[in-house]
């Protein structure tokens, strides 16, 4: 497999430091990657997408983010809720699979249709459609590596850490 050059060296890095606990996850992961699969192709996305998951929370449901993003695929309360989830003290629907995955399809269905590149997805996945609209206005580009720049230094992150997990988990 071929590695942009501009996400080689952190790709290596990121092997380096995380490759054996990635390769763990591989089998004690199987049944919820076959989930995750299985949800993703109802709604006709590419099955890599299953390790946003593992970038947001390692596969945990009890996962939570200092921002209040929850469950395995870290919706924010709002999100969650828009894409149909129950977010309530006794019933929060983030931490369900099989529910939290289809409201992440949707949810990337939508980015994709919108931004038209799983690079972009990405980089929206995690800092939100905005900043992703804002930094290809200021780059007059709609390509990753052009403008990942004129975006949060998380978001360039994420798309490399999700690169590099797929690679590792491939």
């Amino acid at each position: 497999a071929q590695v942009n050059p501009q996400a080689e060296l952190f790709v290596q890095d990121y092997m380096r430091r995380h490759a054996g606990h990635l390769n763990k996850m591989k089998g004690w992961g199987q049944p919820y990657f076959n989930l995750i699969e299985s949800v993703l192709l109802q709604y006709g996305l590419p099955r890599e997408l299953k390790y946003i998951a593992v970038i947001e929370s390692n596969l945990s449901t009890a996962a939570t983010s200092h921002k209040g993003a929850g469950g395995p695929w870290q919706f924010m309360p709002h999100t969650a809720r828009e894409y149909g989830l129950q977010v309530l003290p006794y019933n929060d629907e983030r931490r369900d699979y099989y529910k939290s995955t289809h409201a992440a399809a949707r949810y990337l269905l939508t980015l994709y249709r919108d931004l038209k590149d799983w690079l972009l997805v990405m980089a929206a996945y995690n800092g939100g459609p905005g900043r992703v609209y804002s930094a290809i206005k200021k780059s007059g580009s709609r390509n990753f590596w052009n403008l990942q720049y004129y975006l949060p230094e998380e978001s360039r992150t994420y798309v490399k850490r999700f690169i590099a997990t797929h690679y590792i988990m491939e």
